[in-house]
């Protein structure tokens, strides 16, 4: 009987070699700086240096310039630390906890209940448009670079409101005071706090009467309730100390005053804050 063919097992291949890919290099911290008043209605100003950053401080993202510039604030009732973190590309360049202080709020003790608010049908036909008006125009995006300037007072005279008083019903909270209040007088002129683009310029809302509302860009903005009279019109540039308007009682206001109030995105600010003490 023939003998069966014997075939040659094929030599195993050789392993292939694995190639080690050097370490990626960590990134390194930028020499971070910033300024402000880290307290709660406060803000802070920063300088990341020039690149191409994305930035967060807490939840909310900030927007930074081509040279590294940014603006960033703490609401009425901010958590006492937020985490700031600045990223290029996939890496973190810096991050630290802004430590935020407490305020001690005007609240008001009241022994009696939070009566319900209720709005007529009517009423809230007119009013959705006017506050929808309100939210478009703080969404808009101008370009200015008033958030670098050191505010000025817009008016001067007794401070009759203050940021962040409140009233507590029985142990129900009722809605805080939102704004700065100036009562410098009927007719008084009052004057841009710092550069900016008006937004919205309206003569006839329910509350807020005569309203102007100013862009200082990077998510700040202004807003001027119950004027008896506008100066300037949507889409104006106004610069530091330009007259806008004059001090009056329009809407639903117990006597002639400023209110001004600041936001940042959706936070809250204190106008005294920004302020050097009134000349």
């Amino acid at each position: 009987m023939a003998e069966p063919d014997v075939v040659a097992a094929p030599a195993p291949s050789p392993a292939p070699s694995v190639v080690q890919e050097p370490p990626a290099e960590p990134a390194k911290p930028v020499d971070f700086t910033f300024t402000g008043e880290l307290e709660q209605g406060g803000w802070m100003r920063g300088d990341l240096g020039p690149g191409q950053w994305t930035a967060r401080l807490g939840e909310e993202e900030i927007e930074v310039d081509p040279d590294g510039l940014f603006f960033a604030a703490f609401d009425r009732d901010s958590p006492s630390t937020l985490v700031f973190e600045a990223t290029s590309g996939n890496l973190v360049y810096a991050k630290e906890v802004i430590k935020v202080a407490p305020r001690d709020w005007d609240i008001e003790y009241v022994d009696v209940a939070l009566r319900p608010r209720s709005s007529s049908e009517s009423f809230m036909k007119k009013r959705r448009p006017e506050l929808d008006a309100i939210w478009d125009a703080r969404l808009k995006k101008t370009g200015s670079e008033g958030w670098k300037q050191s505010f000025i007072w817009p008016a001067t005279g007794r401070i009759s409101g203050r940021f962040g008083s409140q009233r507590v019903y029985r142990g129900e909270p009722g809605s805080y005071h939102s704004g700065l209040d100036i009562a410098g007088g009927s007719g008084t002129t009052y004057v841009a706090p710092a550069d900016g683009v008006v937004v919205l310029a309206e003569r006839d809302f329910s509350l807020e009467g005569q309203l102007l509302i100013i862009d200082h860009g990077q998510g700040l903005n202004s807003a001027f309730l119950h004027s008896s009279e506008l100066f300037v019109r949507e889409g104006d540039r106004v610069q530091q100390g330009q007259p806008l308007g004059r001090i009056g009682s329009s809407g639903r206001a117990t006597g002639p005053h400023l209110h001004w109030s600041l936001k940042w995105k959706n936070f809250r600010l204190d106008p005294l804050l920004f302020l050097p003490p009134q000349p």
